[in-house]
């Protein structure tokens, strides 16, 4: 079986996702090609909603790894909503005591 060249590696993983994806520019780093992944929305009346979604590294040898976009800013909005509804039950809490 002959080696794919990253070009058809690429193109195989393009066919495979769904077409709310957009790739960016595959950027080389050494033996390995990383192909920027973002998510797309279309919504009803709030526009379009891009997003970062990973990266695709291919390596030299033609193994593909899948690495996940971080969104800190996801994460933090996430713990201040969680402490929002402690304070709250603690709060319903307290007054249902007196």
């Amino acid at each position: 079986m002959a080696e794919k060249s990253h070009a058809d590696i690429v193109a195989a993983l393009a066919d495979r996702l769904g077409e709310n994806q957009v790739f960016g520019e595959p950027v080389q780093q050494g033996d390995t090609t990383l192909v920027p992944v973002a998510s797309i929305r279309i919504g009803g009346g709030s526009g379009v909603s891009v997003r970062p979604a990973g990266a695709f590294a291919v390596s030299a040898d033609g193994s593909v790894a899948w690495h996940p976009a971080v969104s800190v800013n996801r994460i933090v909005w996430g713990g201040q909503l969680a402490l929002a509804a402690v304070l709250v039950a603690v709060a319903i809490a307290f007054r249902r005591k007196r």
